[in-house]
């Protein structure tokens, strides 16, 4: 933010527009603005006032000031408006300030009493309003607001809240200070009582305290804008005698009264104007008026130039800002219109660069600027924009072309635009849009001119016209039809761009129905289970068959006792060679039976054997003996029965007969297969369709050749099939839906497979594992027990099973002889060796052995081995005794299976047969009952242990003492451990005790924190070893700085290098002087200064300092000036002559005589007071008398107001000398009362009476000697360090070991011991004093004190009228004053001992407190500073005032301090009537010590806390009036105790004193608690008090 001058805006546009030499100049340089004056003047009639004082008539007011005077009160007429013969007027238009020399003389004022007042002032235009001053001639208002409006008064903002006391007057609104320039915020400065005339009040909209950093801102402007201005008066300043007095009289001299008013701004032109004429004549054209009618530039018009001129709407009007001018621009219209308009929407559309819109455009032109054409006209491509002829009328036809005949109005390469040119319709063409585009006919009226052909494009023939010009048929393709070419021939589908239009629908002859589909899908009319647009898929669940999926199983067919079934387990790693479960074994001769029933068509079908022979030769010699049977008769055999096959193969792994068989669905047929040489393994016989025989292919001899071509039957003849081609998948797929005239579900066992869902290609389902068969429905060979899981492996034994196969469903593999087992891999029960068996050997002790190594299992009689050869652990004996008791336990001390059995195990010696435990670790003993070392626990109780001592490895475990064997307590920690477990490093020691890695603190001390290092030891964290660093120290050590810092050595941390960022290489410094590495030219340890030697601002220019080195102390001037440092006696700005008060030629310099010192110092005054002389004399010359004093004047005034608003509300020493005069007065008292105390008695009531009139005096003394500004000075510097003292005093009553709170708690305990051992010795002497007391109260009831009681109201009397009846002034000596204290000091110390047993020296030592407290000054020295005061200020203002009130207060602190001194006088009589009180009392005083005990605490407390209460009593009235609740209180204490003397407390019971007793104690806890309280808010007060001065 660039830094500007803090003036008012306004006053910053005027300044400038005085700049230049001539107005026209300045506003064509920028903004310009004119010139700033006071707006009231010229406008006195725009001005009003909600009240004024006699516009009905006469009225009578008063003068609050000239009390004094002998002219109190006036009168106001305001029917006329003020001149010479109506002096009395006070119309609110003597505001306006006129500059006459008789200014005061006139003023506005408002009716008596009215507080709610407002002053308006309605401007004619809109003005620059900078500030506003107010000199009023009454009080200022108590509460004020000022308001302004920018719209005629429809609406206000408030500026400014002024008020005396704005949390009451304007509740809510902040109290400042401001923080922005437009903040709403309460001022208090301008609303206080003083002064009682030509106070001000002023008013600045822009606050001098900030920094505009842009004046031109429409927030600013909006700121300073006004139209009218008010002046809301809501609370007059009164004396308070109104609040009990309602007469209208008092009304009479409370009133607002205004001296003047200045209204200062400047006309509002928005910075386009640098003068402003009036509005209206009318209005006038007074001298010095600020008139409000712009003079405008810039092309701009209106009262305020707010709006451009006509024809200059081009821009938006925008005010000046600097030195933009923002000037309005003129309209281009090209000479075709001679008005504009401004329109924003054009503006912004324009990117800001054009908004003026031309009305009523001429010459058949239209647009923006004028520069288009209007419709059915274009722009003639050779003429100029501004020629009358630029638009010429179109040449188009209206029937072919858009809105009836509209033309190109321009030339636009770009947009394909050319001038005249045609738009034609959308099915036209042509210059003149007159012709039908290709592929339309028949031109007409109609909104598309001409009709479209309505061919499809896909049916049509490409290239040329779709469709004949005059009857619209199209052409159409090769297999398409219809008059628009939109429809496919019959068997056809598809429509679209290929060359014949449509495509065949190409049905599948067997998924099909026929070969019809859809037109526009193609789908055809499939069979069940069939989709596809061809029909060539199956539904999921169903299938399609493969040429051999009628096969039979020869393990499955019938056969005789020589045919064997050989199973097979499916090979790992290749396609098995059969299916099934394996083969059958058919021998030579052997017959097998196939039987038929599940044909699916009658037709002719091919019969294939599937085999595999034993002996693998280059070719086998097979002959087949075929017999079919058929169980009646059929379509296909008529006559035949029994049909006969022979037939002979030489190799191969199937044969078929060479012609067809016929066979009819739904017969049974049975077909008998019989080997006549050579022995296979036969696989399956095969039922295979003959596809000749089928419509499929009889129809179609392209189909069949593709058949045969691709050998699709081949592939369905081996077992192992090669890949099957899509071409005869199709086929094959065909085939099958011929057959069953559909699909085949799928049949998949829910058991054996994962889904219901099949392949469809073939219908093999998907099984799980180990599960074969197209179904799943069987286990594979070597696996059983299908289930959800598959099937299980049979897991036969090679060794014990005879093959790897099992049952079905047990998985019972067939074992070898001795073999036991599902899998027959065991032996038999009570054997082991498989497959060796043999019997297992154990003792006798148990039946079971290991099956594999014979290791005996479950020993029994607590044997164990091998062989049951030995005893259990925790057992002794020989086990191959056999059975009965030969192993016995060991007793460890209980034996094995008790809770308390502490040993492995036990042995017996041979000889003494004593027997030995086998301890456990952990244990020891010879019955293992105690814990080794390095244990812990009590093994001795049910349940205990011994347990490891958790000592972290930390403890040698060998020695006995190294932790508590019975708590497991570590005691002696090793490896610099230490805690109950050793689990922490000890003191200056860190790492992780667990991992026995302490290591010791390696701590910098110079760079390690005070706290950390102590008597030469540090301390580091515990876990990572880092020591606590100093400020700007790192490193885990402490040992360096941190980087950019240095003066590691010097003990208090590092501090930073502070290198200068400019003149320096680098942020970093040498860590030993902090010298930071300067770049040429520079020099200092930052870099900002000169090299050595050198001087001057391095920024600038830096100069060699020239000294003379014979008088100099240092080669290096000094940095800033150049000056050389001389040696003494010599002088000069390069130390080369003598100096002053020296003689001689330099450099022979000596010293003058001794008397030049004396002379030189009266010189050196006298010469300081004539420069301030003369720099007071030339302040005056610019500024006036007073003005030099005006400063010191109002801080003087504000001070002198603050100061009697302290002392006048807050009457700070109330408690101070109310205690101070009470205790001088007992001391006085006491001192003098000893020879009157059985012939008087003291009265409590006068007493008090005349301890209020000392007090009432003593106030008034204490408020004089604060009127003055000195003594209120010393008082509150005193005060203030009595605060800090009570504080202290406050902190050691509550903390500490001798603190109030733990005295009185111990004091309370001691008292409760004493009472408690006490009672018989309490009772006797309750018994004496009571004999006593009665004695006292006969000799007391015959004392007469009524003449006492006279002689004390007589003085009350006199006393009170001393108060109101002041004396002759006279000087009191304060000896006098001193002596009076001390008769009150003793009489109060004498009745205090009476009553509760105080030590005179407790009250001797607050006494002494108190009376520390005196006056600053005495009468005399108040006269000499008073008439000091007099001779500095006789040239001020108002200081008469001052020193008059002075003198008074002077006077009645005399009248005071004399009727003080004869208050002593009379107070004197008294005491030798309070001493006949003493003897009385003293037998009472020695009968209540036990109680006054308790007394005694509450009393230490109360006193303390009333010394503290005193001292501080200034701060705040509140603490006052608690710290006086607590003297009351005490006072009612003693006069308690006073009352237990005379009606004999002490006569109650021992039980009845207790409960006093314990009362006094709850009572003592709430008055700790209460004086906590009062010490901490004491202690809050006291802080506020240091911040306030």
């Amino acid at each position: 933010v660039i830094k500007k001058p803090l003036l008012p805006v306004c006053a910053l546009f005027a300044s400038s527009v005085s700049q230049g030499p001539d107005l026209g100049d300045v506003c064509a340089r920028g903004s310009c603005y004119p010139a700033t004056g006071d707006l009231l003047i010229g406008r006195a009639h725009r001005l009003t006032a909600s009240s004024t004082c006699g516009l009905s008539g006469p009225e009578r007011f008063c003068i609050v000031s000239h009390l004094q005077e002998t002219q109190k009160c006036f009168e106001c007429d305001s029917r006329e408006n003020y001149n010479k013969n109506h002096l009395n007027s006070h119309n609110i238009e003597n505001v306006v300030t006129t500059f006459t020399p008789d200014r005061l003389v006139t003023w506005w004022q408002s009716e008596n009493g009215v507080e709610n007042v407002t002053i308006q002032l309605d401007l004619e235009a809109e003005f620059h309003f900078t500030h506003l001053i107010m000199t009023f001639k009454t009080f200022r208002p108590a509460a004020m607001v000022i308001e302004r409006s920018m719209d005629n008064g429809n609406t206000w903002e408030v500026y400014r809240y002024f008020a005396y006391d704005c949390a009451t007057s304007f509740p809510g609104v902040s109290r400042g200070p401001l923080t922005k320039v437009d903040d709403i915020i309460c001022d208090g400065r301008y609303s206080d009582i003083e002064p009682s005339t030509q106070g001000e009040v002023i008013f600045r909209v822009l606050d001098p305290a900030f920094e505009i950093a842009d004046p031109y801102s429409t927030r600013i402007q909006n700121l300073l804008k006004i139209t009218n201005l008010r002046v809301r008066m809501e609370r007059l300043h009164t004396m308070g005698d109104n609040l009990l007095d309602s007469r209208e009289q008092l009304k009479e001299k409370y009133y607002y009264a205004l001296y003047d008013m200045v209204v200062r701004g400047n006309c509002f032109c928005y910075g386009h104007a640098s003068k402003c004429a009036p509005t209206d004549w009318s209005e006038g054209d007074a001298e010095g008026m600020v008139h409000g009618k712009c003079v405008c530039n810039h092309f701009t018009t209106g009262l305020n130039c707010e709006k451009c001129q006509d024809f200059y709407q081009d821009l938006p009007w925008r005010p000046a800002r600097g030195r933009n001018t923002n000037a309005c621009k003129r309209c281009e219209c090209n000479q075709h219109a001679s008005t504009c308009h401004f329109d924003m929407a054009m503006y912004l559309a324009s990117r800001n660069i054009s908004g003026g819109v031309c009305d009523d455009c001429q010459h058949n032109t239209m647009g923006q600027h004028c520069e288009l054409c209007k419709p059915f006209y274009y722009q003639h491509p050779e003429r100029d924009i501004r020629d009358p002829e630029i638009c010429e009328q179109c040449d188009c036809d209206p029937r072919g072309s858009l809105h009836g005949g509209v033309c190109d109005a321009v030339t636009d390469v770009p947009k394909g635009q050319i001038a005249g040119q045609c738009h034609c319709k959308p099915n036209v063409e042509g210059e003149r849009c007159s012709e039908c585009r290709q592929g339309y006919y028949g031109l007409s009226q109609s909104e598309q001119g001409c009709q479209q052909c309505t061919c499809s494009p896909l049916g049509t023939i490409p290239g040329g016209r779709p469709c004949d010009t005059e009857t619209g048929n199209c052409f159409c393709k090769r297999f398409v039809t219809g008059r628009n070419c939109e429809q496919c021939l019959p068997q056809h589908w598809g429509l679209s761009n290929d060359m014949d239009g449509c495509r065949p629908c190409d049905c599948d002859k067997g998924g099909a129905i026929d070969n019809n589909c859809s037109a526009l899908t193609g789908h055809c009319v499939c069979k069940e289970h069939i989709f596809g647009r061809r029909c060539d898929q199956v539904e999921s669940g169903f299938y399609f068959i493969s040429l051999d999926h009628y096969t039979y199983e020869a393990e499955e067919a019938r056969f005789g006792p020589g045919v064997t079934v050989v199973p097979r387990t499916p090979p790992v790693n290749r396609e098995p060679t059969w299916t099934g479960i394996g083969f059958a074994k058919v021998p030579e001769g052997e017959k097998m039976e196939f039987s038929i029933d599940n044909t699916p068509k009658s037709m002719e079908y091919e019969l294939l054997i599937r085999y595999e022979p034993q002996i693998m030769l280059f070719y086998v010699n097979l002959c087949f003996l075929w017999q079919i049977y058929f169980t009646l008769v059929s379509m296909c055999i008529v006559n035949m029965i029994l049909f006969l096959a022979d037939l002979c193969v030489f190799f191969g792994r199937y044969v078929s007969l060479p012609w067809p068989v016929c066979f009819d669905r739904g017969q049974n047929y049975t077909v008998e297969l019989s080997l006549v040489r050579t022995v296979p393994f036969a696989l399956q016989m095969v039922l295979m369709p003959r596809v000749n025989s089928l419509d499929l292919f009889s129809g179609s001899q392209f189909d069949l050749d593709m058949f045969e071509r691709y050998r699709c039957l081949e592939h369905s003849r081996s077992v192992v099939k090669a890949r099957t081609t899509d071409i005869c998948r199709d086929y094959v797929f065909s085939l099958s839906a011929v057959l069953h005239q559909g699909t085949m579900e799928c049949v998949c066992d829910p058991t054996g497979s994962y889904s219901s869902i099949c392949d469809p290609d073939g219908g093999q389902c998907q099984c799980r594992t180990n599960v074969m068969g197209r179904s799943c429905n069987s286990c594979s060979p070597g696996y059983f027990l299908l289930g959800p899981s598959g099937c299980k492996s049979c897991e036969c034994d090679p060794q014990g099973a005879e093959h790897p196969f099992c049952h079905e469903s047990t998985g019972q593999c067939t074992c070898v002889p001795g073999a036991y087992g599902r899998q027959c891999a065991h032996c038999l029960p009570s054997h082991w060796g498989f497959p060796h068996c043999q019997p297992c050997q154990c003792n006798g002790h148990t039946e079971l052995c290991h099956p594999h190594t014979g290791e005996c299992q479950g020993c029994k009689g607590h044997t164990t081995g091998h062989n049951c050869e030995r005893c259990e652990r925790g057992y002794f004996g020989d086990a191959l005794l056999g059975t009965g008791g030969q192993c016995r336990p060991c007793l460890c001390p209980e034996g094995p299976g008790s809770r308390r059995q502490f040993a492995e195990g036990c042995f017996q010696d041979l000889r003494s047969q004593k027997i030995s435990c086998v301890c456990s670790p952990g244990y020891r003993g010879s019955r293992c009952d105690e814990c080794a070392p390095g244990f812990y626990g009590n093994p001795n109780v049910p349940g205990g242990r011994c347990q490891p001592c958790q000592c972290n490895g930390n403890i040698d475990t060998l020695d006995p003492e190294a932790c508590d064997s019975r708590t497991g307590t570590c005691r002696k920690c090793l490896y610099h451990t230490q805690g109950t477990a050793c689990q922490y490093c000890k003191r200056g020691y860190y790492g992780d005790a667990r991992l026995q890695s302490c290591r010791r603190c390696m701590c910098n001390e110079i760079g390690t924190a005070s706290h950390g290092c102590l008597d030469g030891e540090c301390v580091c964290d515990g876990a990572t070893g880092q020591c606590p660093c100093r400020p700007g120290v790192v490193g885990q050590n402490c040992d360096q700085c941190a980087s950019e810092m240095w003066n590691f050595e010097s003990g208090d941390g590092c501090q930073f290098c502070q290198c200068h960022p400019v003149h320096s290489y680098g942020s970093s410094c040498n860590l030993l002087s902090g010298q930071c590495s300067c770049k040429p030219g520079f020099g200092g340890r930052t870099c900002d200064e000169c090299r050595e030697l050198f001087w001057g601002n391095p920024e600038i220019k830096c100069h060699a300092c020239d000294c003379d080195p014979r008088g100099i102390a240092s080669e290096q001037c000094n940095k800033m000036t150049g000056d050389c440092v001389c040696v003494e006696g010599v002088a000069g700005r390069r130390c080369d002559t003598c100096g002053r008060g020296y003689t001689g030629e330099f450099p022979n310099c000596e010293p003058c005589h001794q008397c030049f010192s004396s002379w030189n110092i009266v010189v050196s005054e006298l010469t300081n007071h004539t420069q301030y002389l003369l720099q007071l004399v030339d302040n005056i010359k610019v500024s006036g008398v007073t003005a030099p004093y005006k400063v010191t004047i109002d801080s003087l005034e504000k001070s002198v107001s603050e100061l009697t608003t302290i002392l006048e509300h807050d009457p700070i020493s109330e408690p101070l000398t109310h205690t101070k005069l009470l205790l001088q007065d007992a001391t006085y008292v006491q001192t003098n009362t000893h020879t009157h105390t059985h012939t008087h008695t003291w009265p409590p009531d006068d007493a008090q009476k005349l301890d209020q009139t000392i007090k009432d005096l003593q106030e008034q003394v204490e408020l004089v000697k604060n009127s003055d500004i000195r003594g209120a000075t010393d008082s509150i510097t005193k005060y203030y360090q009595h605060s800090i003292m009570a504080e202290v005093k406050a902190n050691r009553s509550t903390d500490g070991p001798g603190s109030t709170v733990q005295q009185s708690a111990g004091l309370r305990q001691t008292t409760e011991d004493i009472l408690k051992h006490s009672k018989e010795n309490f009772e006797k002497r309750l018994e004496q004093n009571a004999q006593k007391m009665n004695e006292f109260a006969s000799q007391l009831e015959a004392l007469n004190l009524s003449k006492l009681s006279d002689e004390v109201s007589i003085h009350i009397q006199w006393v009170k009228k001393s108060i109101w009846q002041p004396p002759i002034v006279q000087e009191v000596p304060l000896k006098q004053i001193t002596m009076i204290n001390n008769v009150f000091y003793d009489d109060f110390c004498f009745m205090c001992v009476c009553l509760d047993g105080t030590n005179p020296n407790t009250i001797d030592a607050l006494a002494n407190e108190v009376l520390k407290i005196r006056l600053p000054v005495s009468s005399s020295e108040l006269k000499s500073l008073t008439s000091d005061i007099r001779e500095s200020v006789s040239g001020l203002t108002r200081v008469e005032d001052v020193l008059s009130q002075s003198a008074d207060h002077i006077a009645r602190a005399q009248n005071l301090l004399r009727s003080a001194k004869e208050a002593s006088e009379h107070a004197t009589d008294i005491k030798n009537q309070a001493d006949q009180v003493k003897e009385a009392l003293e037998e009472s005083e020695r009968a209540q010590s036990a109680v006054s005990n308790v007394t005694q605490q509450t009393k230490t407390v109360i006193e303390s806390t009333n010394a503290q209460l005193t001292s501080v009593s200034v701060l705040d009235y509140r603490i006052q009036r608690k710290g006086h609740n607590v003297i009351v209180f005490a006072l009612n204490v003693m006069c308690v105790c006073v009352y237990v003397c005379f009606c004999a407390e002490l006569e109650r019971s021992y039980a009845v004193n207790q409960k006093i007793l314990e009362e006094k104690s709850q009572d003592l806890e709430v008055l700790e608690n209460e004086a906590q309280e009062l010490l901490q808010e004491i202690s809050q007060k006291v802080s506020v008090y240091s911040t306030c001065a």
